[in-house]
């Protein structure tokens, strides 16, 4: 009965969930579920005021975490990964190079079209884009020699205008977002990468860009950010600007 249940039970019910799956994702959705029952119990005129009082909501902070991106051998063994042993290579290997090297979401990924591509004038034209709005990036040599490698050798005959197209039934078809997740997500399990999301990728370019001295307004443009404090989570990797205006440790002598 709900009545007999105790404060001191409650509180080791949420502690033994998260000690499961210790996120504050988990500890959110965790109270939120609790909450809403709880309230469903009061409308019973079950007497759940004291449960209610346990429930608390996680801390949460913008900003908090750090970007999870590659370290250079993670991406050399990433993309060494791709061999002939895979069935579709080629185009794994260029899914990678898309997401590594331009920043593309895996549903940009999934949507470019043949016709996206400029070879000549070394561009992508980006038009289903989670801003809704039209970008033309410049197109990276590997990147570009990835893909031509794909079109040329791997890629299915097909009337589809997609530049990933399936390779098993139903033919013809473009692959989905999730499918390019999927190659991602495989790609890191083969190298033994605690990675599971493929933003990882994006973050890496980030990295890679304020490494070599890029401002956040650039890595902002590259990654199509409409609001510069979207990129602001970069700023804690900037190491050589965040040194500048570090203060002196108390008590030490500088």
């Amino acid at each position: 009965m709900i009545a007999e249940l105790r404060t001191e039970e409650l509180r080791q019910f949420i502690a033994n969930q998260l000690d499961l799956r210790k996120t504050s994702s988990n500890a959110a959705s965790l109270s939120s579920a609790l909450r809403d029952y709880f309230r469903y119990r009061a409308t019973c005129s079950d007497p759940v005021g004291p449960l209610m009082g346990v429930i608390t909501s996680p801390a949460h902070w913008n900003l908090a975490s750090l970007p999870r991106a590659l370290s250079d051998t993670d991406v050399d063994r990433l993309l060494a990964s791709f061999t002939s042993a895979l069935p579709s290579p080629k185009r794994g290997y260029a899914i990678i190079r898309c997401a590594l090297d331009m920043g593309l979401r895996r549903g940009e990924i999934a949507k470019l079209m043949l016709a996206d591509i400029d070879w000549r004038a070394g561009t992508v034209t980006l038009k289903s884009t989670k801003s809704r709005r039209q970008d033309i990036l410049p197109l990276p040599e590997s990147t570009g020699q990835a893909l031509a490698d794909y079109l040329r050798h791997e890629r299915p005959t097909t009337s589809n205008p997609a530049v990933f197209v399936r390779r098993l039934a139903p033919h013809d078809q473009p692959i989905c977002a999730d499918a390019i997740a999927r190659v991602i997500r495989d790609a890191y399990q083969r190298i033994g990468l605690p990675h599971s999301r493929t933003h990882a990728l994006r973050h890496t370019l980030a990295c890679r860009l304020l490494q070599h001295g890029s401002s956040l307004k650039e890595v902002a443009d590259v990654l199509r950010h409409r609001s510069l404090n979207t990129s602001l989570i970069y700023a804690k990797l900037d190491n050589s600007k965040l040194a500048a205006v570090a203060l002196p440790w108390p008590g030490s002598a500088s």
